[in-house]
């Protein structure tokens, strides 16, 4: 199914933009952060809000940011404090910080800087926060190693617990933390995926000579990964037999950026990339499923694309469901155009 944007379209942005985060500590509404990627202008950060009435995006806070913003996350237990990676005159870095108090004030140009993840020497990809509740580790991610941190947000402190080196790995490009095993988490590199043990820092089970960008765990089913791959689009995998993907969901006549599951809703999932398309599927897979897709099997079916949302005119590298309302997800293009979609016509499908 093809069509356009139906959505609330929040225009707030003024420059190039590719990170978008739920706010998933704000229990009371709507709520996103995203970050801007001028190389000339001094960026933001734009806290957007759904209004009460559901009836428009509304900024509840523009900060500025120092650099070009090429990670985003939310902290999942205190909807004040997120993480940023950037790049500035010396290179990337990596560090969290914290909204001021606002007093009523719709603007307030100065983030409070927590600390800085100061370690790193290489190219920083990404930082991890542990996906439920309150947590006192973070992991940061760079293109040669893996970073688990012991972090205190109250006393503005982050210090490495323990680092694991990609060895002969080509070019880390970030990971997932796996919802359902503190001590997992799923690295991606230029050519594979493959499995960390944080305890020992080891790397184990992979999957192999896939050029992927994006992996994200199923929320409510453990050993379940989708990846976001350039030539095979969105790809299900059982941890524990990745010698064959579950499913194939192609749909993407360009690069697949971004895959993610839906937090309540487990065979949901949105997919986005650079032909300037969200993709939302109903991938009805199963951990007991014991193998890929065949012609004579009985478990096979036509995979139900539900909808293509097509209304852009740039690249889109960012998508985030509303944990607050797992019915809405939010969508960035490179062009700074955010827009909130509901898929409450889709769900009476599951």
């Amino acid at each position: 199914m093809q069509g356009g944007s139906s959505g609330i379209v929040y225009g707030g942005l003024k420059y190039q933009a590719r990170c978008i985060a739920d706010v998933r500590a704000d229990a009371g509404s709507t709520t996103f952060l995203a970050g801007t990627l001028s190389l000339k202008e001094e960026n933001e950060v734009h806290l957007i809000r759904l209004s009460p009435a559901e009836s428009e995006l509304v900024c509840d806070g523009l900060f500025y940011h120092p650099n070009e913003i090429w990670d985003l996350k939310s902290c999942p237990f205190d909807h004040r404090v997120f993480s940023t990676v950037y790049t500035s005159g010396e290179g990337y870095g990596a560090a969290v910080w914290k909204i001021p108090e606002q007093h009523g004030q719709s603007n307030s140009p100065q983030l409070e800087q927590l600390f800085k993840l100061t370690e790193h020497t290489g190219k920083i990809r990404c930082v991890l926060w542990w996906p439920l509740g309150k947590h006192d580790k973070l992991i940061s991610i760079d293109d040669r190693n893996i970073f688990l941190w012991s972090i205190d947000t109250s006393n503005k402190s982050a210090k490495v617990i323990s680092q694991g080196s990609a060895d002969m790995l080509p070019n880390l490009r970030g990971g997932a933390w796996d919802p359902h095993n503190h001590n997992s988490v799923a690295a991606i590199s230029d050519s594979s995926l493959h499995l960390w043990d944080l305890r020992s820092m080891e790397k184990s089970v992979a999957i192999e000579h896939a050029h992927i960008r994006d992996v994200d765990y199923n929320p409510k089913k453990q050993n379940l990964i989708a990846t976001a791959e350039d030539e095979f689009g969105i790809r299900l995998w059982d941890l524990r037999m990745l010698k064959h993907p579950l499913k194939d969901l192609p749909g993407h006549s360009h690069w697949t950026w971004t895959v993610r599951h839906n937090p309540e809703y487990d065979e949901l999932l949105l997919s986005a990339g650079t032909d300037s398309t969200v993709n939302l599927w109903l991938a009805q897979v199963s951990s007991n499923d014991s193998g890929p897709d065949s012609p004579g099997s009985p478990k096979r079916q036509e995979e139900p694309l539900l909808n293509s949302y097509t209304d852009y005119e740039d690249s889109i590298y960012g998508i985030a469901w509303s944990s607050h309302d797992p019915s809405l997800f939010a969508s960035l293009s490179y062009d700074g155009r955010v827009v909130l979609e509901s898929v409450k016509p889709y769900l009476q499908r599951k």
